[in-house]
């Protein structure tokens, strides 16, 4: 639920450059749900981001982005998070973070996380048994405070690195939370 705020200016990084191996390296981000990409998905999530970066493959978009691969290449989503947030070219406080395959991620789930992360480094999507997404908000001093250095980048796991900061968890409403890292969870979307 919205507090009334404002909504703040934020910058968005899409993460869309993995490997997808689980769905036998298929460009993730060209996937269709209801007849769209996936990348189109993300990108009307963060509709309202000031900016945003999808650190991935170029394609055509919509609107306008930039896009970067990630240094190191395929080194996994803090390497991802992380050269995405290096070429953001405006400073915006916060920086929305989200993964290309999470179509059921809209505006308002962008806007509940912003409200949530009110007072605190951020806040991050949970799914109904308490898992973090890879769904969240941060603020970007906090989140440059506790990187790595960049040879420590390649193959980090992103929870180590969101346990550093103090993240409100954010229950998902309805599929918020699916994602897509397998035909079988494409084709279970609407069950």
């Amino acid at each position: 639920m919205s507090t009334g705020r404002p909504l703040e200016a934020y910058a968005a990084v899409v993460l869309a450059g993995g490997r997808a191996i689980r769905l036998g390296g298929f460009d993730k981000a060209s996937v269709e749900v209801d007849g769209r990409p996936l990348l189109a998905h993300a990108l009307e999530a963060v509709v309202d981001a000031a900016e945003v970066v999808v650190v991935g493959e170029q394609v055509g978009t919509d609107r306008p982005v930039t896009f970067v691969l990630e240094s190191p290449r395929y080194g996994g989503p803090v390497a991802g998070l992380l050269t995405g947030v290096d070429a953001l070219l405006r400073h915006t406080t916060t920086v929305a973070v989200l993964a290309v395959d999470m179509p059921w991620v809209t505006p308002t789930t962008l806007r509940r996380l912003l409200d949530a992360a009110h007072g605190r480094d951020g806040a991050v999507l949970v799914d109904p048994d308490g898992r973090r997404q890879l769904a969240f908000v941060v603020d970007r001093e906090r989140l440059q405070a506790v990187r790595p250095d960049h040879e420590a980048q390649h193959d980090h796991a992103l929870h180590p690195l969101l346990a550093r900061l103090d993240l409100a968890d954010v229950p998902a409403s309805g599929a918020e939370h699916r994602d897509i890292d397998t035909w079988e969870d494409l084709r279970d979307l609407d069950a």
